[in-house]
């Protein structure tokens, strides 16, 4: 698919020169994943533009296939979506073919990722509808995970998560605010419970708190996106 990175003119994208000595697969497969509704306001998506950007700096060989959830989501979970996970193959209706069908193509488009960069904005103290129903839909035993005789086991190992998170105040700071907090928390678990260890957040909080308290907000997140990505290419 072609894929055309967005330009940001509120912040720069450092180059990050690609290591040649590093034995690595030729090429990477990176899924690039926005769930924000406001657009070219959204701090999210230019973050994720931004990560994607210096990954490909970093690793030229890397494809990239981009999903929207708010311009294509998945419909909300329902048990048409779930008949065909609890086993049941004969007289399945027409929906349940139809929502086993988008299942299937999303959980697919995940597996087959080395990388996944997900735009996670902070809404009403969580992460969007869109967002949350994406997971619902990869979320199947025998793909992303299974249960076993000493519990859950994760099915997903081996990639990279990075997640670009937006806050409006400032949440991670204090144990009230962490207490709140089910956005970066519920990312870490579902993640986890797929077998995904590799997981790092390029946060910017406080957004909402004013110009400086913004600015310094994503000045703090291009530094993070940085060295992760820096990180990457070692």
């Amino acid at each position: 698919m072609h894929y055309k990175t967005e330009t940001m003119d509120s912040i720069a994208v450092q180059v990050i020169p690609a290591q040649t000595t590093h034995p690595r697969r030729l090429i990477l497969k990176l899924l690039h994943i926005d769930s924000a509704i406001t657009g070219q306001n959204s701090v999210t998506r230019a973050l994720t533009a931004q990560i994607v950007a210096a990954w490909q700096a970093a690793h030229p060989h890397t494809e990239v296939e981009y999903l929207d959830l708010a311009a294509n989501a998945p419909a909300h979970f329902t048990m048409d979506a779930m008949c065909p996970r609890t086993g049941q193959t004969d007289g399945l209706t027409a929906a349940q073919v139809a929502e086993n069908a988008v299942s299937e193509q999303l959980v697919r488009q995940f597996l087959s990722a080395d990388v996944v960069v997900i735009g996670a904005p902070f809404y009403n103290f969580g992460i969007p509808s869109q967002l949350k129903a994406w997971i619902d839909r990869i979320a199947q035993p025998g793909r992303t995970f299974r249960y076993t005789a000493n519990g859950p086991e994760g099915l997903a190992k081996g990639k990279k998560v990075i997640v670009a998170s937006a806050r409006g105040g400032v949440y991670s700071t204090s144990p009230q605010g962490q207490a709140m907090e089910h956005q970066e928390s519920y990312l870490q678990t579902v993640l986890g419970f797929f077998g995904i260890t590799d997981v790092e957040f390029v946060r910017a909080e406080g957004v909402a708190m004013g110009d400086d308290a913004k600015a310094q907000a994503l000045q703090q997140a291009q530094a993070a996106l940085q060295r992760v990505v820096a990180a990457s290419a070692t």
